[in-house]
């Protein structure tokens, strides 16, 4: 159990084995990264090809998986990974973009069909672990710390799990370039996707990408795609101003947090005083441990930019990992203010509210974490903390309910029927709460079935 309570980029906890291929000499290290602006700057970039696709962008859930290989792939359902090798490698919002109505294509078309009533029930943790081998639990620790090993992007299980033929991979072709015209976005970004796919495609198997192995390409997709690009009316369009500093904030920020600081300081050298690579010299500095570099690069952007709740949210991530609790809590409580609707950010300030120790601000915890909850109910870690929060507000009813969801979706059907079941004591028959209590323990005991069959 890691005892700091947050960070920015948060990885789940996975507990897993690790399988390194014959030719593969990269021992793999993957996890789910969270991180609040990340994902709105995705999440903005998918929405309107989501909607021209006819699907609800609010179920779509959106992951960003922390491995270095330029891959993206759909599972479980309407579950989209992305890659942040894929993110640093791109040049453009546009190269992410058609990437993103590719894979809505996969969705869209039923490709995969044959495994997603099976996977549509699973955790992200053992989707993650399906797709990319070994076998995969989540650990009982809190979602928002830790670190994840998992099982190589390159072998054979992912290419499996994730095999296209080329008709599907054509269909889903067909599917982008529809889909950025009729959200009048250029097709430009795609093609060069493809371009580096081509040059992906040229080097021995060992070397290749995952996703070249997954997806194939051929001469003919690429000349479908550029004879798009031709013709259609949007192929000039540049991407908007507001993307293309979004595209260069996001790559400074995972460069910073997943290379070396000492790699990042060399590829932002003081010389650059653009936003993007101030921002990344200031994470470089803090995980050096040297805060006066750190804040000498950040105070200034919050000056500049006093509404960017990600320079704030920044701000109290340092000055909480270095013990300041207490200075943290206002630039979380303001980043939270500026982004109200961030169910990372509200777990975050929780956390800290939390770790004060304080009487008065276990119901402000408590409504934080709410509130997260209600935008992501199947995060795990989140119900232990409310769980917790309860339990020192002296409410084991509702203590015991949250520990029942936590126990229900890190597959622990046992613990969920235990808590559930005294939780189902404790409430008035009747109540919202009883019923809840009930529908865990039937939902608990058709895992508990199912986990049997497949120990079988």
């Amino acid at each position: 159990m890691i005892t700091r309570p947050i960070l920015v980029l948060v990885f789940f906890l996975l507990c897993i084995g690790i399988a390194v291929l014959p030719g593969n000499s990269r021992a793999a290290s993957i996890g789910l990264i969270r991180d609040a602006e990340i994902e709105n700057n995705i999440r903005l970039y998918s929405t309107p090809v989501f909607r021209a696709a006819g699907l609800d962008p609010g179920s779509v859930n959106i992951y960003i998986v922390n491995d270095n290989s330029l891959n993206a792939f759909v599972a479980g359902g309407q579950n989209l990974f992305l890659n942040t090798g894929l993110i640093m490698r791109s040049d453009s919002a546009s190269q992410i973009i058609g990437v993103i109505a590719h894979e809505t294509g996969h969705i869209s078309g039923g490709h995969l069909s044959r495994i997603r009533d099976a996977m549509s029930k699973s955790s992200i943790p053992s989707i993650l672990s399906f797709v990319l081998g070994g076998a995969a639990t989540l650990a009982t620790g809190r979602a928002d710390v830790g670190a994840a090993i998992i099982a190589g992007g390159s072998n054979a299980s992912m290419r499996n799990f994730l095999s296209y033929t080329r008709d599907q991979e054509a269909s889903a072709d067909q599917a982008a370039l529809k889909l950025l015209d009729s959200t009048n976005q250029s097709s430009q970004g795609f093609l060069e996707f493809m371009r580096i796919l081509e040059d992906q495609e040229l080097l021995s198997t060992a070397s290749q990408d995952p996703y070249v192995r997954s997806h194939p390409l051929s001469s003919d997709r690429i000349i479908t795609i550029a004879n798009h690009v031709a013709k259609s009316r949007y192929s000039s369009k540049p991407d908007s101003p507001e993307f293309v500093t979004m595209h260069a904030r996001m790559k400074a920020k995972l460069t910073a947090f997943i290379s070396s600081p000492g790699a990042t300081l060399r590829r932002y050298k003081p010389a650059d005083t653009s936003l993007d690579a101030r921002y990344a010299r200031a994470i470089a500095h803090y995980r050096s441990a040297d805060l006066d570099k750190a804040f000498a690069e950040l105070d200034p952007l919050i000056s500049e930019h006093p509404n960017d709740p990600y320079f704030i949210e920044l701000k109290g991530q340092i000055l909480y990992e270095n013990g300041k609790i207490l200075e943290s809590l206002p630039f979380y409580e303001q980043a939270s203010q500026l982004l109200p609707e961030s169910a990372i950010i509200r777990k975050e300030l929780a956390s800290v509210q939390l770790g004060l120790e304080k009487p008065e601000l276990l119901e402000p915890a408590i409504r934080n974490l709410r509130y997260a909850i209600s935008k992501e109910p199947k995060a795990s870690g989140t119900w232990r903390q409310l769980a917790i929060a309860y339990g020192r507000s002296g409410d084991k009813c509702n203590s015991s309910l949250a520990l029942a969801e936590e126990a229900l979706l890190i597959d622990k059907p046992e613990i969920a029927i235990y808590h559930a079941g005294l939780a189902e004591r404790l409430f008035k028959e009747g109540t919202r709460e009883w019923l809840q209590a009930q529908d865990i323990q039937i939902a608990a005991k058709d895992l508990e079935k199912r986990l049997k069959e497949k120990d079988k």
